[in-house]
């Protein structure tokens, strides 16, 4: 199987109203898109066009981003919040007898 296996990229499909077709995209390849009269088709055309992109990219010598389901993730987000805001978050949190992490962690 090939390193960039299109099929293992995130794929979303939405109704466009004002084009009258489904729309599907590619997350790893935000700036592409295709069109299609059913879901499926719109899925199909999409799956060409990043198939076509990798291919491109591999011939370019250019680095192809790997796909969402393939990464590997820590389970760490850093966030930067303003000091009022992470001493809302601390009160609250002592409030409830909870961690900070567990109380932001309850509200994802």
């Amino acid at each position: 199987m090939k390193k960039h296996d299109p099929k293992k990229y995130t794929y979303r499909i939405e109704w466009s109203e004002a084009d009258q077709a489904h729309i599907a995209r590619c997350a790893e390849f935000p700036s592409l898109a295709a069109h299609g009269k059913t879901p499926e088709k719109a899925l199909k055309e999409i799956e060409f066009v990043v198939s076509e992109s990798i291919r491109w990219l591999e011939e370019e010598g250019e680095t192809v981003p790997d796909p969402l389901s393939v990464r590997h993730y820590k389970g760490n987000i850093t966030l930067r919040v303003p000091p009022e805001v992470h001493r809302n978050l601390a009160i609250l949190s002592a409030e409830q007898g909870v961690s900070i992490n567990q109380l932001v962690l309850s509200r994802l």
